[in-house]
């Protein structure tokens, strides 16, 4: 008998190719899920997760969609729908993962129309039409889990005010969806990390002794969080264990501002 937790479940993680999405897809597919490994544009990078994945003797296969795009979604849908019929006869799945977006790090006053416009697009308009597509083909019992960030919360001294207000807005969702769909079992969550080491995020923490200072100060664990923690905690959220737990802002940021 097999002691992997997702044995016989299939997820979709979208921004799957690197990061944070990456760490989750590699984790579901440890624990035995079949995962759909969304890409955007970096198929080589989303094939490299998919060979990890089955490196480690999971299943795993890449769809690509344009996240800010509702025709591109509704064509990653229809390619998923072929893939997972051929795979385990029924165009259904268990587990979302609504990871992919996108955080320029500005300032109000530096945040033009083209940039906001973009920010909800990706942020919110696509993980809202994702999750519309996807509602009618996750079995009962299902999981959603939607990444939020540390910054819906508490902002911290990080003036990044339209990227916040992206992840608040998904937090709302969240709750929504929780009672929307709670009488089928599906459970819909917001897994929120603080500052993570990314690639996202290299270009102000990666190496910079200052960020890494006032990051750490800020934290009851004086550490920066690895994707991997997160895609611990996804698993969590993903898995049997917390069948009890929805519409919750669960936060994974080594205790930020408590």
């Amino acid at each position: 008998m097999s002691s992997k937790s997702l044995e016989g479940k299939v997820a979709l993680v979208t921004g799957a190719s690197r990061g944070l999405g990456r760490a989750i897809a590699e984790r579901l597919g440890r624990e035995g899920a079949t995962v759909a490994v969304h890409y955007g544009k970096n198929r080589e990078a989303a094939d490299e997760v998919v060979g990890t994945i089955k490196a480690a003797g999971g299943d795993a296969f890449a769809v690509q969609a344009e996240i800010g795009s509702v025709k591109s979604i509704g064509e990653m849908f229809a390619t998923l729908d072929k893939e997972l019929t051929a795979r385990t006869g029924a165009a259904r799945f268990d587990i979302l993962v609504n990871n992919a977006g996108i955080a320029p790090n500005l300032p109000m006053e530096e945040t033009d129309e083209e940039t906001f416009d973009r920010l909800f697009d990706v942020n919110v308009k696509g993980l809202f039409f994702v999750t519309k597509q996807a509602i009618g083909r996750l079995r009962d019992g299902g999981r959603i889990i939607n990444i939020s960030s540390g910054l819906s919360r508490a902002v911290g001294g990080m003036n990044i005010p339209a990227y916040s207000a992206t992840k608040g807005a998904v937090d709302v969702l969240t709750r929504q969806w929780a009672v929307a769909y709670g009488g089928r079992g599906i459970t819909v969550n917001s897994l929120a990390p603080g500052a993570i080491d990314t690639d996202m995020n290299a270009g102000w923490l990666r190496g910079n002794a200052e960020s890494e200072a006032m990051i750490t100060s800020m934290q009851a664990l004086k550490r920066i969080g690895k994707a991997e923690d997160i895609g611990d905690a996804a698993v969590f959220l993903a898995g049997p264990d917390s069948r009890w737990v929805t519409g919750q802002y669960i936060e994974a940021s080594g205790g930020s501002l408590i």
